[in-house]
């Protein structure tokens, strides 16, 4: 569990890390950053404090719009992105990525059980599709003719959805998962084929090598050592090999 918004994580500091790296989050996109009885916590947060934990350095967290991750980290105010970013092309031109930490994602869209009519991403042309700013599908409800309208949070998007103020939602796979298991399904429901994804990255400004290799090395010393595997099954179940 984690401590509410800049708490310093006390990590044994090695010569390479004598300063404390500050970690940047959306908190309303669980499971993999989200509030949970005034604690942060999800996936991609207990796997940056492993991160960071190996690199024997010092951190905290910073919670703030998905939108304003990318500005934040171009201008020096967080040292790192983990919340669920994919490793678009238009990213990288912003910023550097880590190796690819999760694989498992893709996008899919989700409806009120009572709507037969929309069953597929062609079905979302001419309709009102709600999706988190400045996310991935936004970008796939426009090509698919789909009138877009973008939220905060996707915790906005599913009350929004519920109230039939929106046709449909898209979202990551394993977020639209998350909810379902905490009672969407009992209203809603998951249409179509899922989308895949390039993968989800942590990503840092474009021109710190240092960090960027740092990280990379701490990823392959925890998928070496199992602990990556057990922070995967803690939120997702046993992985598929």
């Amino acid at each position: 569990m984690l401590l509410l918004l800049a708490v310093g994580m006390s990590f044994p500091v090695t010569a390479r890390a004598a300063q404390d790296f500050i970690v940047g989050f959306d908190a309303e996109f669980p499971p993999y950053g989200y509030m949970d009885n005034g604690e942060y916590v999800g996936f991609d947060l207990d796997l940056a404090e492993a991160v960071i934990k190996q690199m024997g350095s010092k951190m905290e967290f910073k919670s703030m719009g998905f939108d304003a991750l990318i500005p934040a980290v171009q201008s020096g105010q967080i040292d790192m992105i983990a919340s669920g970013l994919s490793a678009n092309p238009e990213r990288e031109k912003q910023v550097a990525f880590s190796d690819v930490y999760f694989d498992k994602n893709g996008f899919v869209i989700i409806v009120n059980k009572d709507n037969d009519s929309l069953k597929d991403w062609a079905d979302l042309e001419g309709k009102k599709v709600g999706a988190q700013v400045g996310t991935e599908p936004v970008k796939m409800i426009q090509e698919a003719k789909g009138e877009v309208k973008q939220l905060d949070s996707n915790a906005q998007a599913f009350m929004e959805l519920r109230a039939k103020t929106l046709d449909a939602f898209v979202v990551d796979q394993p977020v639209a998962m998350f909810y379902m298991k905490q009672g969407g399904s009992e209203d809603l429901k998951i249409v179509g084929t899922p989308k895949t994804d390039v993968g989800f990255v942590f990503a840092m400004k474009k021109e710190n090598k240092e960090l960027q290799a740092a990280v990379n090395k701490a990823l392959k010393e925890l998928k070496a050592n199992g602990e990556y595997d057990k922070i995967f099954e803690k939120w997702f179940g046993k992985a598929e090999k």
